[in-house]
C-alpha cells in the first residue's frame, strides 16, 4: 500500500501540472471504488481550476477555485498516471487540463476512494477527525508522544500504526524507524523512556523525509505520476530484508504481528 512518502510524492508529481491548470474534462468512468464515488463530482469539477494541491496522511486533497476539495486514497494499488499512451480497464477517473495533460486515476484492486467536500470545511471529513498529528508536523514530538503514550501496554510498533496517535505512518517506515531508533518493535510503548522517544520521533522524520526525496518505495503496484519507480527500496535497513545483514551487523529477523510481517533485528533493537 502506498504510504505517507508515496502520497506525498504523488501530489508534487500532480502540482507540477494541475496547480492553476482548469479542467477541461472530468470523467468518473465507474460509479464506486471502495466507496461510492459522488454522483456530482463531474458536475462541480468541470471547469473548475486547481488553486491547491496538499497532503493529510496517507490522503491527496485538490483544491478548487470553486470552493471544492477532491480527496483520493490510492488504496492498495491506486497510482495517478500522467499523458498515459492508452487508457484501461482499471483507469478509473480521468481529468483533462486546458493545457491539453490528461491525467489518469489507475486503480487495479479498486480499494483507493475519491471524495469531493466543500474546501472551508475538509478538516471535519469524517476520516481526519480521528487522526492524530502529522508526523513530519510541529506538534509531533516526544512530549506529545509520552502523553498519548503513557500507561500503554500495547507494543510500539502496533502505536505508530494506529492512525489516531500519528497519521499517515505504515508497516514499511514504521519498521525502518525503529531501527534506526534502536527501539524493539514488541516493546510495550508505555514503558519507553522520553530521550528514547526523541531518538523514535527524528527517527521517523529522518526516514520519512529520505524516502520522500528517494520518490518513495518501490511496491508490487506503485509507481510516481511520470511513470518512474522510487527507489528508498535500495535504502531500507530491515524491512524485506529477512536474514541480511542490519547496519549494526547483526542479522535481520521477520516475525508476524497481526498478519503484518515486521522487520528487525534484535542485536541492536531493545
Amino acid at each position: 500500500m502506498p504510504e505517507l512518502p508515496e502520497v506525498e510524492t504523488t501530489v508534487s508529481g500532480l502540482r507540477s501540472v494541475l496547480q492553476g491548470a482548469t479542467l477541461t474534462r472530468v470523467e468518473p468512468r465507474r460509479a464506486d471504488l471502495r466507496f461510492p464515488i459522488p454522483v456530482d463530482l463531474r458536475q462541480r469539477m468541470t471547469g473548475a481550476t486547481v488553486t491547491g494541491l496538499s497532503r493529510r496522511a496517507k490522503y491527496g486533497l485538490i483544491e478548487t477555485d470553486r470552493g471544492d476539495m477532491m480527496i483520493f486514497h490510492l488504496g492498495m494499488s491506486g497510482r495517478w498516471r500522467i499523458d498515459p499512451a492508452e487508457i484501461g480497464a482499471h483507469d478509473h477517473l480521468l481529468l483533462e487540463t486546458g493545457s491539453g495533460h490528461l491525467l489518469s486515476l489507475n486503480d487495479p484492486r479498486r480499494f483507493g476512494s475519491l471524495d469531493l467536500v466543500r474546501s472551508d470545511a475538509w478538516q471535519g471529513y469524517a476520516p481526519f477527525t480521528r487522526m492524530g498529528p502529522e508526523p513530519l508536523g510541529p506538534d509531533f514530538d516526544a512530549a506529545y508522544l509520552a502523553k498519548v503514550l503513557d500507561g500503554k501496554a500495547t507494543s510500539i510498533k502496533a502505536a505508530l500504526l494506529d492512525q489516531r496517535i500519528v497519521a499517515g505512518l505504515g508497516n514499511i517506515y514504521v519498521c525502518e524507524a525503529l531501527n534506526m531508533a534502536g527501539i524493539a518493535p514488541t516493546r510495550a510503548a508505555g514503558r519507553i523512556s522520553k530521550p528514547r522517544l526523541g531518538l523514535l520521533v527524528e527517527a521517523i522524520r529522518t526516514v520519512l523525509s529520505a524516502a520522500i526525496v528517494a520518490g518513495g518505495s518501490t511496491l508490487r503496484d506503485y509507481a510516481r505520476p511520470d511513470g518512474e519507480l522510487g527507489y528508498f527500496s535500495n535504502q531500507w535497513r530491515v524491512y524485506g530484508r529477512e536474514g541480511q545483514i542490519c547496519p549494526c551487523g547483526g542479522t535481520v529477523q521477520r516475525r508476524v504481528d497481526g498478519g503484518r510481517s515486521t522487520f528487525h533485528c534484535p542485536k541492536c533493537q531493545k
